[in-house]
């Protein structure tokens, strides 16, 4: 018997929410239920999808509801959450406005299933690069304990939306015609073409971005560590899917780039994590450019690759040569899947598997 299940918001995430079901084949007994702010019909993998304008009704006949706005998207939960919890749905919530809410859990599977009970009916999913970042430094946290954190991020327009990856393709065809690029400042205040922007989310008055402090708080929450010290510089990049991090983790207990690169490659010490490092087989490195040492690193079309879509990628791992007991990494995935849509499935594949739906 399978559940009766809903999806909140048709952008990116919502439409990645509805594809992915399909594909891990999660138990939804009848067609999903599409809502967002207004009835229209909508193309999803080629499918007609007929979308119905959100009521309380609708979630009077739903068990599960996925709550898909775009990141940082205003309202939709803050309207609805308790609507839908009220009417016998979980709830399992993509956008920012509940994460840092007591009692409220975020959860990341292979990191903190375990917060989520029998009484827990609204489970927020992190911020997309939080995901990333946490799941790579969760096991060599278990491991030495993480001190301080310097991450900076290169994220792809997808984060923002649907409308800023058309934004993207229309500015490089302006600029490869020749022609001004026409900016759009609801969407990005520079423009996203052959440019990095470092600007995600609005200016706090510590002069960090909303995205920045995300990626400051999450983190603490999930490992459950209050004084974790993370410093964040968060910018976008002319990529249309896919996050890259840069980080560099100082431990309290020992740890380098060989402790570290045997957690990371172990899949069962590392559940999540993809270890793509070491030197290349590459032949062009020694035919080409002459390079013996040239090792192999993820990038983000990488998340093209099946095997590893649902992954966060990991490599150049190294020793920080300027304090001890401290590595730089990079790490890549899939902003929409990973970081969004796949993570909060997992989340209610998790519940399942505990008998919590």
């Amino acid at each position: 018997m399978g559940l009766k299940v809903g999806v909140l918001g048709i952008g990116p995430v919502g439409e990645h929410i509805v594809r992915i079901l399909g594909e891990r084949k999660f138990p939804v007994d009848g067609p999903l239920t599409i809502m967002a702010t207004r009835e229209r019909d909508e193309i999803i993998d080629e499918m007609p999808v007929s979308v119905q304008k959100v009521s309380e009704d609708l979630f009077k006949k739903l068990d599960l509801v996925f709550f898909a706005g775009k990141e940082g998207a205003k309202g939709a939960s803050l309207e609805w959450a308790d609507i839908a919890v009220k009417n016998g749905c979980v709830v399992i919530d993509n956008g920012g406005d509940l994460r840092m809410y007591p009692g409220i859990p975020l959860v990341i599977p292979e990191i903190n299933m375990d917060s989520v009970t029998k009484d827990t009916r609204l489970i927020c999913n992190p911020n997309c690069s939080t995901i990333q970042m946490a799941l790579a430094l969760y096991p060599l946290h278990k491991a030495s304990r993480v001190r301080r954190v310097i991450v900076s991020t290169y994220q792809s327009v997808s984060g923002h939306s649907g409308g800023a990856m058309e934004l993207l393709k229309a500015e490089i065809k302006q600029v490869l015609s020749g022609e001004s690029v026409q900016e759009y400042p609801a969407i990005f205040a520079r423009s996203a073409s052959f440019n990095c922007i470092p600007h995600i989310d609005r200016f706090e008055k510590n002069g960090y971005t909303r995205e920045e402090m995300k990626m400051v708080n999450e983190p603490r929450k999930i490992f459950n560590e209050p004084n974790l010290l993370i410093s964040a510089t968060a910018v976008r990049v002319p990529v249309l899917v896919g996050h890259s991090e840069s980080i560099n983790a100082e431990f309290m207990e020992p740890m380098n780039a060989q402790k570290a690169i045997e957690i990371l490659s172990n899949p069962v010490l590392s559940p999540g994590v993809v270890y793509i490092d070491g030197i290349t087989d590459d032949k062009n490195s020694l035919e080409i450019r002459h390079d013996p040492l040239e090792r192999r690193y993820p990038v983000a079309s990488d998340i093209e690759k099946v095997e590893w879509k649902d992954s966060v990628m990991v490599g150049r791992i190294r020793d920080d040569m300027t304090v001890p007991n401290a590595i730089n990494l990079w790490c890549v995935s899939d902003n929409l899947r990973k970081g969004a849509a796949t993570n909060a499935i997992q989340i209610a594949e998790g519940m399942l598997e505990k008998g919590l739906l």
